[in-house]
């Protein structure tokens, strides 16, 4: 079965992860490019499609002449839900990169339509693709760790501020790393927990090292007066059975312990991080251990043998998702209570309050 696919943003996720990943799977054909700077799209084509590709510099004309199957919107974030939307009510299944929107309002929009239209909707959370993840994500179901009441997303870079496109741009984006690289660790957290049920939060973000001019940086120094959004956050989440959660995320932060899109879980019957590999702990017969699981063995299989390169799971998981009709890995309902959790932290920044995510039996 051929899977016809349209990609809508040609820029670096596009390049960097979704276009190398679907060129390997032999039921997709691209056939249509799509990106405001008509040049990337050409790029793109030129290295993925076909010579009866199309190329489109607006996603509504490209939804509107061509007969598709999938589309997968990687744009900005302000962007995420219109064009998702759009897509879908296209008659096209919609892959969407992480975050998935803005706001909440917008996700729940987007849960709505897939609803209306009864088209599939996943998010762009390959990192639950990593082999250390599904090792851990399968532990966690078996009940190994007991129940996990209290956890740490890790997204902590020390200096690693993007400076390209608009990462630095509040408005087009919707904040800084918890946004764009705290997400990832969030998501991978509650998804250990399996707990999407959270209280309230509580957190600050931070524009301190944002001004410091000519900084040292893995991508070169940033324009100050161009840095709009947060260069750290914090916050804590609580959940409605009194789990609770500590995230971290930062761009730019003085400190040396620097790890992302990382998990820390502490349960009734174990504990497990990823902070060195993966090493699970715990108490046997009256004496404490630590476990540490050596993942480039290859000794577990998730996927048939088909490799460990997460980006290409999560592409080969979803076009199966779409040609069996099976549920797909993540889920946007899941998805939307990143969100709501992150517009929380970023709420509670600004008004210095707690943020109730939800009134008590309102679920």
């Amino acid at each position: 079965m051929t899977v016809k696919v349209g990609i809508i943003g040609c820029g670096g996720i596009a390049n960097g992860k979704h276009l190398p990943a679907l060129s390997q799977i032999k039921e997709v054909e691209f056939v249509a490019f799509c990106d405001i700077i008509v040049e990337r799209a050409q790029k793109a084509k030129e290295e993925y499609g076909k010579v009866n590709s199309e190329i489109f510099e607006d996603y509504n004309e490209m939804l509107e002449s061509i007969d598709l199957d999938m589309v997968h919107v990687l744009t900005p974030n302000d962007t995420h839900a219109v064009i998702s939307i759009a897509a879908m009510e296209a008659n096209n299944h919609v892959m969407c990169e992480k975050p998935m929107a803005k706001t909440s309002k917008e996700a729940r929009q987007m849960i709505e339509v897939s609803k209306q239209t009864g088209k599939k909707l996943t998010i762009g959370y390959q990192n639950r693709f990593r082999t250390d993840a599904q090792y851990l994500h399968e532990i966690c179901q078996e009940g190994e760790l007991g129940e996990i009441y209290t956890a740490k997303a890790h997204a902590i870079r020390r200096r690693a501020v993007p400076t390209w496109g608009v990462f630095l741009d509040e408005e087009a984006q919707g904040g800084g790393p918890l946004i764009d690289i705290g997400t990832h660790a969030l998501d991978l957290t509650l998804w250990m927990m399996g707990n999407y049920k959270p209280k309230y939060v509580v957190g600050n973000t931070y524009h301190k090292l944002a001004e410091t001019k000519n900084a040292a940086n893995a991508w070169g120094p940033w324009d100050p007066k161009e840095f709009t959004v947060e260069d750290s956050a914090f916050g804590f989440i609580v959940m409605e059975n009194g789990a609770t959660i500590f995230l971290e995320a930062s761009w730019a932060l003085n400190s040396l312990d620097v790890k992302e899109a990382k998990t820390t879980l502490m349960g009734t019957k174990g504990g497990a991080d990823m902070n060195d590999g993966l090493t699970i702990n715990g108490e046997d017969h009256g004496l404490l251990y630590d476990k540490e699981i050596q993942l480039e063995t290859g000794g577990v299989d998730f996927y048939d043998g088909e490799g460990d390169d997460p980006e290409l799971l999560e592409a080969q998981s979803w076009i199966k998702a779409v040609t069996n009709g099976t549920e797909v890995v993540v889920k946007p309902e899941e998805a939307l209570v990143v969100t709501e959790i992150l517009e929380a932290i970023y709420k509670a920044s600004a008004t210095g309050e707690p943020v109730y995510l939800y009134e008590r039996g309102a679920r």
